[in-house]
């Protein structure tokens, strides 16, 4: 189960699939839990597979349905 945040968001890597989430961060990093994707250094690479920051994209979000 993820212990995402309401308001912060997960990043995956297009290459390996990795999950950067905001709420986690990357403490091997130095990204402590709540660093924003904005906040990442440029120079920052996915730590599965090395790719650059540039490879990540928004994980969609869906909300669940409201009720009637």
């Amino acid at each position: 189960m993820s212990s995402t945040i309401p308001g912060q968001r997960r990043y995956v890597c297009m290459l390996c699939m990795h999950i950067y989430d905001e709420a986690l961060g990357d403490p091997d990093s130095g990204l402590v839990p709540g660093t924003l994707w904005e906040d990442v250094p440029e120079d920052w690479c996915c730590p599965k597979c090395g790719a650059a920051k540039g490879y990540f994209e928004a994980e969609a979000r869906f909300d669940s349905p409201s009720s009637p």
